[in-house]
């Protein structure tokens, strides 16, 4: 069974998806408790950097300090999702998966971040069918 703050990642990925927009979603938890979500949205403001994790962290505002947060995402951040979860120190990362798009674990791991991933079946199917259905619109995300 997935845990909530991930069911909650991947409810924004599946919104973004009916708004037109690429299926993303992230969480940040700090003490256990919801701080913020969002998902991607590239497509629907015309925004080129705002991934999943970027509109989260967006959504959440000035919070102080991020250490011991959590992040979740439904897909293995990129490298400007994880140099944002690097500078700002947040400890862990929890994704759904990587096995659509392996994104920066390495480094992450390699500036000390927890990194979990769930290999959620659902959040695989949602990007392969994506990825399969609109290859130049995930092109562009991953700057391809």
């Amino acid at each position: 069974m997935v845990d909530k703050f991930m069911q909650l990642a991947i409810q924004e990925a599946k919104e973004g998806l009916a708004e037109g927009g690429i299926p993303i979603g992230s969480v940040l938890v700090k003490d256990g408790k919801l701080v913020a979500k969002g998902r991607n949205k590239r497509v629907q403001e015309l925004n080129p950097i705002l991934h999943g994790e970027m509109d989260c962290l967006n959504n959440a505002g000035r919070i102080g300090s991020y250490k011991n947060t959590v992040i979740y995402s439904t897909l293995m951040p990129c490298y400007m999702c994880a140099g944002t979860i690097v500078q700002y120190k947040i400890s862990k990362v929890i994704v759904g998966e990587s096995k659509t798009f392996d994104g920066a674990r390495e480094f992450m791991e390699s500036h000390g971040v927890e990194v979990i991933d769930l290999n959620n079946k659902e959040c695989i199917e949602m990007m392969g069918k994506f990825i399969a259905e609109k290859p130049e619109l995930w092109n562009e995300d991953i700057g391809e």
